[in-house]
């Protein structure tokens, strides 16, 4: 499973990282301490408790202001979408300066410790820290709406005249999904990757904007400034990911070694390999090597031992829609009507997939979505006009307006896309009844973590009950299958995970500068993934802009963090269920028990330090990867047997010629 990025709501002021408790602190409740920061003080003034609950109200009551630009700046792609989705980001970055600016004169007096977090949480509530002068707040703005723009209307064209032809991201995914052809992988990986060569220079203005923000809030820079947001300090933040990191290491380089080995097969030594040991990054099935799930042709165990692909099951579900469509159609069968017909039937296919998907969540316990859910969600990419595809849920006023932003196709990707987006869902419907300053997760991975813990429940028994697959013989062969599969999404994206933020923690701190943004991109994904360009990707490229995480301005650990904690979720709601076996085995869809301990989870929103929600959840407050171990036990081993006596490993290659 990708990290669908999933933006929280706001690709710049991403997920505003905003949320409070239940009511104000009661004044007596804390004692002493609370009731300083919660009585007026003597000479009038505001009190701690007093600007808080007014920042939630004013937070309340702009927020549909801020988001629904960003909605139709990603949705309808035009210059004049984004100029008001940037002066709208203008305005609440403003907004949040004041607040910050305020919030000092509160510092070193007591109050409440709900006051203290929610004022802790509003000081890091963006990921875009602004500068307080106004003409370099409004660049900043202008560049992050500009770049991301650039992301959703990329394209790659070939040919001239009629025989141009133009490809976007999505087509550019099928070839290197569907074509075994290397020149035609080789083709579209490099054609993605000029989209974002024009980004290099806004790039480098908007780190430096970002890094004068963090700055003004007493940060040393951005990548600080992020650290700092998950209830420990950046040091121990950065030693935390080290950990775990090499917990899970062993197995993804168990797996690295495999698929090396099976690109040699497909490709040749000289083709399945760059020197050092390095995988091509145009063979690995996937844009940016973060899932090698497109691979399975290649890379299966026992080829034909269980049925693990519902993509046949979901397409055949689709063509029986489309085939619904053209028989009940009377009128003339003209190409634009005909084209009507596919739009429609692609639409019901996409809903229908998300019906699944709501069922799942409701099967626990959880509410049915909103009305407003189906009536303004893009399931599809429209025809007329450019969108950003990439898929985002979204939380557009804090209490019940919830939407997602997809181009859903039938197929196993976006099935399980659709699964983790509504993870994001209904942790937003769950905590929408806390003030804003507490609404969003306990920190940003367990945002991500939710929907793939669901993800993870989709056993093939699972499957087989929703009519997705048949039924399956237990047999050793078919077990390794199945883990090899799930592995080709969750284990190949973990260094991945890593390696983003470690880049832009260098490029905020300085140690990375823009004339070696390309060789440190490529030099940090050798390091962690193992992977590499078969040619030399020059500073003339500015390959980073190519992940939208990067122009979108999306902190990127969450994707790891969550990588990790979805185990950790996991094995705590089989244990909820009363699940014995296998871990790999359970799934606790129609288990309200399950349900109940999720629910519970979701609903504390930011409102206490992870840990003790972790805590409440797995009964202990650290992240730890021995689920993840423990889940892919028989598939390590397998991987141990068929690696032996091969050479493994990889080495980073010279350093790429600068352009």
């Amino acid at each position: 499973m990708k990290p669908r990025n999933r933006l929280l709501v706001l690709a710049i002021a991403a997920g505003i990282a905003l949320t409070a408790c239940d009511r104000a602190p009661s004044p007596g409740a804390e004692g002493q301490q609370a009731r300083t920061g919660g009585e007026r003080q003597a000479d009038g003034e505001e009190t701690a408790d007093q600007f808080i609950a007014r920042v939630n109200d004013e937070i309340m009551a702009m927020y549909p202001e801020i988001t629904t630009p960003q909605w139709l700046s990603s949705t309808y792609i035009n210059d004049d979408t984004q100029l008001l989705s940037a002066k709208a980001n203008e305005r609440y970055l403003a907004q949040l300066n004041r607040w910050i600016e305020e919030s000092r004169r509160f510092e070193g007096q007591q109050m409440s410790p709900e006051t203290a977090r929610a004022i802790q949480l509003l000081r890091l509530g963006t990921s875009m820290p602004a500068p307080s002068d106004p003409a370099q707040l409004a660049e900043l703005t202008r560049i992050a709406s500009r770049m991301e723009g650039m992301y959703g209307a990329g394209e790659y064209c070939t040919g001239e005249g009629n025989a141009r032809q133009c490809r976007q991201l999505g087509e550019l995914e099928d070839v290197l999904r569907d074509n075994r052809d290397y020149d035609a992988q080789l083709d579209a990986w490099r054609g993605w990757h000029t989209i974002s060569q024009p980004m290099r220079e806004d790039y480098a203005r908007f780190v430096e904007l970002v890094n004068a923000g963090a700055d003004e809030l007493g940060f040393a820079d951005a990548g600080e400034m992020w650290r700092s947001s998950y209830d420990m300090s950046p040091a121990e933040l950065s030693a935390e990911t080290d950990r775990l990191w090499n917990q899970v290491r062993p197995l993804y380089e168990q797996l690295h070694c495999y698929a090396g080995t099976r690109l040699d097969a497909r490709y040749g030594g000289e083709r399945g390999h760059v020197d050092g040991g390095l995988l091509p990054a145009h063979l690995m099935g996937n844009m940016w090597q973060q899932d090698w799930s497109n691979l399975w042709d290649m890379l299966a165990p026992y080829p034909g031992a269980g049925s693990l692909d519902i993509t046949g099951a979901l397409e055949s579900r689709y063509q029986q829609i489309h085939a619904g469509r053209i028989a009940q159609y009377s009128g003339e069968r003209s190409p634009a009507a005909l084209a009507d017909l596919e739009q429609e039937a692609k639409d019901a296919s996409a809903r229908q997939m998300t019906r699944r998907a709501e069922d799942f969540y409701t099967s626990l316990g959880m509410p049915k979505l909103p009305d407003s859910y189906w009536q303004n969600t893009q399931f599809i990419k429209p025809r007329d006009r450019d969108v950003v595809c990439h898929a985002s849920a979204w939380d557009i006023d804090m209490k019940g307006d919830v939407r997602t932003k997809m181009c859903i196709k039938p197929n196993e990707e976006e099935f399980t896309t659709i699964y983790h987006e509504l993870g994001h869902v209904y942790y937003y419907l769950a905590y929408n009844d806390k003030p804003p300053l507490f609404q969003t997760g306990a920190h940003d991975g367990f945002h991500e973590a939710i929907g793939d813990t669901i993800v993870l429940a989709m056993t093939p028994k699972y499957l087989e009950s929703i009519d997705l697959m048949d039924a399956q013989q237990q047999t050793d062969e078919a077990l390794i299958n199945a883990q090899m599969r799930m592995a080709l999404s969750k284990v190949a994206f973990l260094p991945f995970g890593l390696m983003i933020d470690r880049w832009r923690w260098g490029v905020f701190d300085g140690s990375i500068t823009p004339d070696n943004y390309n060789q440190s991109w490529w030099d940090l994904k050798a390091k962690y993934q193992g992977v590499a360009p078969v040619d030399a990707r020059g500073e003339e490229f500015f390959d980073p802009g190519a992940k939208y995480h990067v122009p979108g301005n999306t902190p990127y650990t969450r994707y790891f963090l969550a990588h990790i904690l979805q185990f950790q979720f996991y094995k705590s709601l089989c244990d909820a269920a009363g699940f014995d076996g296998p871990l790999h085995e359970c799934s606790f869809y129609g288990n309200k028990a399950a349900g109940g301990k999720l629910q519970a989870m979701l609903a504390h929103g930011a409102s206490q330090p992870w840990q003790d929600t972790l805590a409440e959840l797995t009964g202990e407050g650290k992240m730890d990867a021995s689920a993840v171990l423990e889940y892919f036990a028989p598939l390590q081993e397998w991987l141990r047997e068929q690696n032996e006596g091969r050479t493994c490993g990889w080495s980073a290659p010279p350093a790429p010629a600068r352009g």
